[in-house]
Order: structure tokens, then C-alpha cells, then sequence
């Protein structure tokens, strides 16, 4: 703890000039869990004795993987040293945001609250494509930059080549970037001050009636829903009548206060500040982040421009493996919303799967953590179908359906089919550009630009199918490079290309749950895959199952399961060769009976291995 490490101002007496509101950016792995432990610590609002590791990463999913998934919001103390007259306490709020490319919402989110942010770039690995798509949203949300190289006192640290670099990035002198190590604590007390100096204080109106914007919120099992706000005009108090600008909806403030990092009630919010809200709501959908809160009493006339809704890039189907569980699924999948706006869901039903839904994610990522919790958080066991993205399918009658689960796709004929697209941005060292590009090529990228931002380091920009990155081209990226490639990737319309629907054929019965939309030229290869890896989950039965790969009508592979046969000869021993003739007659008439009425069970193991596999046709 530092000596400059004061008593916490109060809340609602602290004015604006006082208010420091700043978030850390950037890439996964790059230390800012880290700093913010040495900030808490420094600050002196965590004690040595309660200090952990990744203080600020609550869920256990956080601390195991070393990622930050949730944005957490902390106020700090913190005095400056003044050439003449006393030391001025000022406080400091920090939010520590997520590094991968599926959180960016949460990183957006964060910076709409706050007037500047720290870039952080790792002094041995330099400037990666999630740190790149950050600053860009950072720099649109006009924040205050601080650029700042961490882990200072790693062995293979090149703190002048990185400090040019991101100086070159940025603008300005590669001697003001800023050298700190978040595990020693070396250079983050002169960081709190260059927050201080650099970072401009929150402006609003004190008079003018109460607005703050709802930037996150998470339900908690006792108290309900926790909402977190950033108050822009105006102040709250306890016990207040609060009202949501977007529904009309009124609620009391049953308790207010700031996180610092625990909560700590106080007797209100002012201009400029961030805290928490506690109103005793349940229902989650009443807390919807990027919605304006006012007093009932002296309601404000107009909402804050809010947040864009994040459009889902990768959908899936979440089922529950006992059906009885649907109704816990639904109630879990609400929660979990209140936590992650981004999460989108809707009911569906598959033939094979029963009742479930389909949701759509931010990435992969994303997909994979949201079913971890669910899983974790509530107990529930789940089977999530193939991920797949979003198509626009125009039939020859000049009808356009958007297509998200292979079952949508119109039986009719399909006179196109678009696609989405994104603008991917790969960064990686000049030595690995030809088998990235070849890569590339291979899911149809097509190459918009090549720049070197050093002269060992390369960014790589290229227009690529959606469909193409989200199974596995992460992993294949970064076998390919050794790890050292980073990707980052927008939205960027769609465009029309030869994709085909390939069902999957049991005993002539589709199975819906198997279904795929490829391009024509990768249909073979899906086929042939499904096809193979069934064959070898679902057990014999008593008669023959063929499995068929089909588009349309045409079959295009086929694998067969053979029977289960019972040796009828075993009784026999010598004598005459039509009497065994007559008896595998027999049998090959009641396998054929068998085989009209006998319906092919596929169990659960099957269906969990079948779609958990890789699903994309191996290069």
C-alpha cells in the first residue's frame, strides 16, 4: 500500500473535477487482470492479507483460463503530489475489460463509461489485432489514450522496439509510453498519476434532472438484480423512486453505492460517478443494459443515446439431454442474459433433440464459455448442435428467407444463397506470411491489403466467408504460426456463393440435427465425414442401417452398419447343404421384416460425439 493511498472520498460529496472514470485495453494475455491486482493494491482498497491473483475475476471459468470474461467496475483512492499547497485525494474509477475478440461488447460498453483508457501492450510479444480493434473503438469513442508497455521485467522484453512501435501507432514520442510491471508494482504509482494529470474529469449538469446509463448488470440469487450506472446529469439518492426511460417502469432504489472492489453503500451518486444500484427486482428482463434511469419525481425529457445491439455472428442449438430440464434451461439462459446482453435466444425444436433453443453468440469463444456456465452455474447437462451462421436463401419465386439452422433451408428450388462475410485482420511475424496466406486461400479469403507495422511484424487484411472461421480456423492459425499469430474480425456484409444443403440420411430418415450448409465443393468431403464417424458411434442393430450423405435428392456418400447376425448353422454339423441353405433363408427373411418395421435408435453418446467433433473437412 502506498503512503498516498488516502482515506476513500464519499460519494456523493466528491465533485466532478475530482473523478477520474478510465478502462485498461487490451489483447488476451497481456497483464491487465495484473495491473488492476497492483492498482487495488497500491490504492489500498484490497489489504495484502485478502490479495489474490486476478482479484477482479469472479467466476471460477475466469481464474482456471486466465481470461477476463466480465467487465468489473472498482473506485480507488488516490492523492497527487501539488508543487505548492496540500496533496489533492482524487478518486479513480476502473473498469478491467475483457482481451478477445468475442467481447468486444463488453469492452464497448465499458468505454461509453469512462473519458480515457490505458492501452496495454506486452513489452515481449508487442502490439497484437485485438489490441488494434480496441484502440480503434476507443479512439471513436474520442478517449483520452495513455499508451503503456507491461511486464517490463520479463528476460525477453524489448521495451524500445515496442515503445516505437505503439508511438508509431498512436502518434507522439516513444519516450512518453509508459513502462510498468504489473507483477513487481515497477512504474504504476507514476501511472496512477499520469491518470490523473492526463485524463479529463467527467462533465454534466448537477441541476439538471437525474440520467445515468445502465453499462452492465448481474443477478444475484439474494438481492435480485444489481444494476451498474454511470451518471451523467443530475445525482440519486436511497430510497428515491428510480424510472427506466425505455419501459416506463418505476422501481425504489432500495440501496446505492460504489464497488471499491466490494460494495460499499453510500448516501448517493453524482455527476460523473459509476456505482451500483439495488432496486429488488427480480424479473431480469426490467434491467436491460444501455437503457437511461431517471427520478419518478423530476423525470429527465431525454434518454442517452444508448448501445447497438450486438448482432450474433455464430448460432447453435442448446439442448437439454433430460428433457425435464427445459424449463430450468429457460430460467438459466434469462439470468445469464441480465449478465451478457449479447446473448440471444429463441425456443426450437429438432426431431431428434426435442425441445430446446437456438441462440446466437458473439464467436466461439463466446458459444463455448456461455454452455461452461450453464453447466457449472446451474447444473444443467446440455448438448449443443453444430455451430452455424446466418444465410440469406432466395427460392426461384423471389421469396428471402433467413436461414440460421440447417432445417430452415426451403425444400423448393433455390435460385441463390448469400452469406456473411467479415473483414479479418491477421497479425503475425513476416516469417509465416506464405502459410497464413495459403490458409487463407483455402477458405476462400480474398486479400485486401499487406502492411508491415515493424520490420519483423505483418498485418494481414482479408475478406473471408463467416461460415469458414468459425469451426477451426483459430486453431489451424495458430498451429500454423507457432502461437505468435493474432486475428481479430468485423462484420462486413454479405455475398452470394455456391452453398448446398447436405442432409444426413438413417435408413432413408433424415436426422435434422446432422444437417449442414457447405459449399458445393466441400459437400463431398462433409458427407463423407458424418457418414464415416456414424458408422462407428451408432451400435448395431438387429437388420442392415444404411447411413446416406444427400443434397436434395442426389446421394452423394453412403456407409452401412451391418447386422447383428446369429450363427443358425451352429447346430448344424455335417449332413446335407440344404438344410443350412434353408435355415440362413429363413433368417434372411425375418432380418428383411425386421428391417420394414425396425427404427434406429441413435443415443445421446453418439449425437454428443458426432457434433462435438470437428465437423470441418480436414485440408
Amino acid at each position: 500500500m502506498s503512503p498516498r493511498a488516502l482515506k476513500p472520498l464519499e460519494p456523493s460529496a466528491t465533485p466532478p473535477e475530482q473523478i477520474r472514470n478510465f478502462c485498461i485495453i487490451a489483447h488476451i494475455d497481456h497483464g491487465k487482470s495484473t495491473l488492476a491486482d497492483r492498482m487495488l493494491q497500491i490504492t489500498g482498497v484490497v489489504s495484502d492479507r485478502d490479495m489474490r491473483a486476478q482479484y477482479l475475476d469472479r467466476m471460477d471459468i475466469e481464474r482456471e483460463r486466465g481470461i477476463t470474461i466480465k467487465s468489473q467496475a472498482v473506485r480507488m483512492p488516490w492523492s497527487l503530489r501539488q508543487a505548492q499547497g496540500p496533496e489533492q485525494t482524487f478518486a479513480l474509477n476502473m473498469i478491467d475489460t475483457p482481451g478477445h475478440v468475442d467481447f468486444t461488447y463488453e469492452v464497448s460498453r465499458s468505454l461509453a463509461a469512462c473519458e480515457g483508457a490505458i492501452l496495454l501492450v506486452d513489452a515481449a510479444q508487442g502490439i497484437e489485432a485485438q489490441t488494434l480493434a480496441n484502440l480503434y473503438l476507443a479512439l471513436e469513442n474520442d478517449l483520452t489514450i495513455i499508451p503503456v508497455l507491461n511486464k517490463i521485467d520479463l528476460p525477453a522484453a524489448d521495451p524500445d522496439k515496442y515503445a516505437a512501435e505503439l508511438a508509431g501507432l498512436i502518434g507522439g514520442d516513444p519516450a512518453d509510453v509508459l513502462r510498468v510491471s504489473g507483477k513487481t508494482g515497477m512504474g504504476v504509482e507514476d501511472l496512477l498519476d499520469l491518470i490523473v494529470e492526463k485524463i479529463p474529469a467527467p462533465v454534466g449538469r448537477a441541476d439538471a434532472p437525474a440520467r445515468a446509463m445502465i453499462f452492465d448488470s448481474v443477478y444475484d440469487a439474494y438481492r435480485g438484480v444489481v444494476t451498474y450506472v454511470r451518471m451523467i446529469d443530475g445525482s440519486l439518492q436511497p430510497r428515491e423512486r428510480l424510472q427506466m426511460m425505455s419501459t416506463g417502469a418505476t422501481h425504489e432504489a432500495l440501496e446505492i453505492g460504489v464497488s471499491s472492489p466490494e460494495p460499499v453503500p453510500t448516501k448517493g451518486l453524482g455527476v460523473g460517478e459509476v456505482g451500483y444500484l439495488i432496486t429488488g427486482v427480480k424479473d431480469v428482463r426490467q434491467s436491460k443494459v444501455g437503457d437511461t434511469i431517471t427520478t419518478h419525481r423530476k423525470p429527465a425529457t431525454d434518454a442517452l443515446p444508448g448501445y447497438t445491439d450486438p448482432k450474433p455472428m455464430v448460432f447453435s442449438g442448446i439442448y437439454p439431454i433430460d428433457g425435464s430440464d427445459y424449463a430450468e434451461l429457460r430460467e438459466a439462459l434469462d439470468k445469464l442474459k441480465l449478465s451478457d446482453a449479447s446473448l440471444q435466444y429463441e425456443p426450437e425444436t429438432s426431431v431428434a433433440l426435442g425441445f430446446g433453443f437456438r441462440c446466437g453468440f458473439l464467436g466461439l469463444l463466446h458459444l463455448e464459455i456461455i454452455t461452461e456456465r450453464l453447466s457449472r452455474e446451474f447444473g444443467l447437462d446440455l448438448i449443443t448442435t453444430a455451430p452455424s451462421v446466418t444465410y440469406e436463401v432466395t427460392t426461384d419465386t423471389g421469396d428471402t428467407v433467413s436461414v440460421t439452422n440447417p432445417s430452415e433451408y426451403p425444400d423448393g428450388r433455390v435460385a441463390s444463397v448469400s452469406e456473411p462475410i467479415v473483414k479479418v485482420g491477421i497479425l503475425l511475424p513476416k516469417d509465416y506470411v506464405g502459410t497464413v496466406m495459403e490458409l487463407c486461400q483455402s477458405r476462400r479469403g480474398t486479400l485486401l491489403g499487406m502492411e508491415y507495422l515493424s520490420e519483423d511484424r505483418v498485418e494481414l487484411r482479408y475478406h473471408m466467408p463467416l461460415g469458414e472461421i468459425v469451426f477451426d480456423f483459430f486453431d489451424h492459425l495458430k498451429s500454423r504460426t507457432q502461437g505468435y499469430a493474432s486475428l481479430d474480425y468485423e462484420p462486413a456484409g454479405q455475398q452470394t456463393a455456391d452453398l448446398v444443403k447436405v442432409d444426413i440420411l438413417l435408413q432413408g430418415d433424415k436426422v435434422d440435427a446432422f444437417s449442414s450448409i457447405v459449399h458445393r465443393e466441400k459437400a463431398y468431403a462433409y458427407g463423407t465425414l458424418m457418414a464415416e464417424r456414424l458408422r462407428k458411434l451408432i451400435p448395431r442393430q438387429q437388420f442392415e442401417v444404411p447411413i446416406q450423405a444427400a443434397i436434395g435428392a442426389r446421394i452423394i456418400a453412403r456407409e452401412t452398419i451391418r447386422a447383428i447376425r446369429k450363427d443358425v448353422l451352429a447346430k448344424c454339423y455335417g449332413g446335407d447343404i440344404t438344410r443350412k441353405r434353408k435355415l440362413l433363408e429363413k433368417q434372411k427373411e425375418g432380418k428383411k421384416r425386421m428391417k420394414m418395421v425396425g427404427r434406429v435408435e441413435v443415443p445421446q453418446e453418439a449425437f454428443i460425439a458426432a457434433l462435438s467433433g470437428d465437423v470441418e473437412t480436414k485440408k
